[in-house]
C-alpha cells in the first residue's frame, strides 16, 4: 500500500506531461483567438469603417471588465477556494461565449446602420464595435482566469520537477496560437471573410473545453492520491488552505508589487505593440499586408523555440533576477530603434522583432516561477490573480492612449481607399519610455531578491 502511494500520478514523466499538453491546448486557443484580429486593423477600417479610436477602444476591451470590475481578482479568490478544475471549466466557457458574440457583432452588427435592441450607439461608439468590445472583455476573463489557473496546475503537477521548464514549454506552445493568428489572419480574411479568422478561433476554443474537461478527468485522480498520501503521514490536507487573510501578506510583500510592476510594463511594450505591428510594418517599412502579421508574429514564434529553453536553464542553473534584467535591457534597444524616423529599412524591422521575440522569451520563463518561489501554494492562485490584474491595466490603458494618439497626432494622409495612414514616432516613444520603467524595475527586484531572501538566482530543481 505504502508503495502504490508513493507513486503518483504526477510522478509520471510521461503523464504530468501528458497533462500539461492537454491544458496547453486551450491556452494555444485562447492566445490565438486573443491575437488573430490584431492583423485586421486596416481591413476592419476600410470593410467595417472603424477608426484607430475604435480599434483601441475594441484592443482595450480584453482587460476592461477585469480592471473595472475586478473580474480577475474575483477569479483568483475562486480558484484558491473552489479548485482548478471547476474555475479552470469556467474559464473555457467564458472564453467560448465571448468570442462567440465578438463574431456575432463582426457579422450581424458589421453594418453602418446596424441596431440592437433600438440602438445604433453605445456610449459614442457604434453598436457594433461596442458589442465586439463587450465580446473580447467576456473573452478576456475567461482567458485571463484560465491563464492562472494553467500557471496553478504547472506548479500543483511540477512542484519540486522542472517547474520552470514546465511554464517555458506551456508559454512556449501559447505563442503557437499566437503566431498562428498572425500568420493566418489576412490570408483567411481576404480569401472568405473578415470574420472568418474570428470563427476558426471559436472552433478552436470549444475544442479547449473538451481538452480541459478530460484534463478534470486525470486531476481528480491525482487529487485522490494526494488526500491518500496526506492521510498516511498524519496530515489533515495536502496543502494548507486559502484563507482572505492571505490577501494582506501578499500586499504587504514588496516581490508582490516588483514582480507586479514588471509584469505590468515589461507586457505593455509587447502586447499592444503588437496589436498594431501589422500596420506600423506595412506604413513604415513598406511589408506586404499579405506577410507583415507574420513578421509581427515573430517574438511569439521565438519565444515557442526560446522559452524552454531559457526556462530549462533557470531549473538548473538559477538566475531568475538577472536574466528579467536582460530582458527589459533588450527592449529598451528594440523600441528606440523603432522610434527613430530615419531607420526605415525593413531588415532592421525583422531583425528588431526577432531581438524582441528573445526579450519576451527571457522574461516570462523568469518571472513566472519566481512567483511560486515567493508564495506558498495555497497563495498562489490569488497572487498570480492580483499580478495579473495590475498587468491588465496596462493592456487595456496603453492600447486604448495609443489609439487616441494616432488619431489625434499621427495622421499624415490618407491612401487610395480612402484609409488613413500615420506616422508611430510617438507611439514608439511611448513604447520607449515604458521599457525604461521596466528595467529600473527589473533592477529593483534584483536587489530585493538579496534583501529578503526570494532565492530568484538559485535553480528550482533541488
Amino acid at each position: 500500500m505504502t508503495e502504490q502511494l508513493k507513486q503518483k500520478l504526477n510522478d509520471s514523466k510521461a503523464t504530468r506531461w501528458g497533462a500539461l499538453a492537454i491544458v496547453a491546448f486551450t491556452m494555444m486557443a485562447a492566445y490565438y483567438v486573443n491575437d488573430v484580429v490584431a492583423p485586421l486593423k486596416s481591413m476592419l477600417e476600410s470593410d467595417l469603417g472603424w477608426s484607430s479610436s475604435d480599434f483601441g477602444f475594441y484592443t482595450g476591451g480584453y482587460s476592461f471588465l477585469n480592471v473595472f470590475f475586478l473580474m480577475l481578482i474575483w477569479g483568483g479568490l475562486i480558484l484558491d477556494r473552489f479548485g482548478i478544475r471547476f474555475t479552470g471549466r469556467l474559464a473555457t466557457i467564458l472564453m467560448v461565449a465571448g468570442t462567440a458574440l465578438e463574431y456575432y457583432a463582426m457579422t450581424g452588427l458589421a453594418a453602418p446602420d446596424a441596431e440592437l435592441f433600438g440602438c445604433q450607439e453605445l456610449f459614442g461608439y457604434k453598436i457594433g464595435v461596442f458589442m465586439a468590445f463587450l465580446g473580447y472583455s467576456i473573452f478576456g476573463v475567461g482567458a485571463e482566469v484560465a491563464g492562472i489557473t494553467v500557471t496553478k496546475i504547472i506548479a500543483k503537477w511540477f512542484h519540486g520537477k522542472e517547474l520552470a521548464t514546465a511554464m517555458g514549454v506551456q508559454v512556449a506552445l501559447a505563442r503557437i496560437g499566437s503566431q498562428a493568428g498572425y500568420a493566418v489572419a489576412i490570408p483567411l480574411a481576404r480569401a472568405f471573410h473578415i470574420t472568418t479568422p474570428v470563427l476558426l478561433g471559436l472552433v478552436l476554443l470549444l475544442g479547449g473545453l473538451i481538452a480541459f474537461f478530460i484534463f478534470a478527468v486525470m486531476d481528480r485522480k491525482l487529487d485522490k492520491q494526494l488526500e491518500a498520501e496526506a492521510a498516511v503521514a498524519g496530515e489533515s490536507d495536502p496543502a494548507e488552505k486559502f484563507s482572505f487573510k492571505d490577501v494582506k501578506n501578499i500586499l504587504v510583500n514588496p516581490g508582490f508589487w516588483l514582480i507586479a510592476l514588471l509584469c505590468v510594463l515589461f507586457y505593455s511594450c509587447v502586447f499592444p505593440f503588437q496589436k498594431f505591428a501589422s500596420e506600423f510594418m506595412i506604413l513604415k517599412y513598406g511589408i506586404n499586408e499579405n506577410v507583415a502579421g507574420t513578421f509581427a508574429g515573430l517574438p511569439a514564434l521565438g519565444a515557442l523555440f526560446l522559452t524552454p529553453v531559457f526556462g530549462g536553464y533557470i531549473d538548473k542553473r538559477g538566475k531568475a533576477a538577472s536574466i528579467m534584467l536582460l530582458g527589459s535591457a533588450m527592449l529598451i534597444g528594440v523600441h528606440f530603434i523603432y522610434a527613430l524616423p530615419f531607420v526605415d529599412y525593413w531588415l532592421v524591422a525583422i531583425v528588431l522583432m526577432i531581438i524582441l521575440g528573445i526579450a519576451f522569451s527571457l522574461v516570462p520563463s523568469a518571472m513566472w516561477p519566481a512567483v511560486a518561489k515567493i508564495f506558498p501554494v495555497s497563495q498562489l492562485g490569488t497572487a498570480y490573480a492580483l499580478i495579473f490584474f495590475i498587468q491588465n491595466i496596462g493592456l487595456w490603458g496603453i492600447p486604448t492612449l495609443i489609439g487616441k494618439v494616432l488619431d489625434d497626432y499621427c495622421i499624415v494622409g490618407q491612401d487610395a481607399g480612402g484609409v488613413n495612414i500615420y506616422d508611430y514616432t510617438i507611439p514608439m516613444c511611448i513604447f520607449t519610455f515604458i521599457a525604461c520603467l521596466s528595467l529600473l524595475v527589473a533592477f529593483l527586484l534584483k536587489r530585493a531578491d538579496r534583501k529578503y531572501g526570494y532565492q530568484l538566482e538559485e535553480p528550482n530543481i533541488h
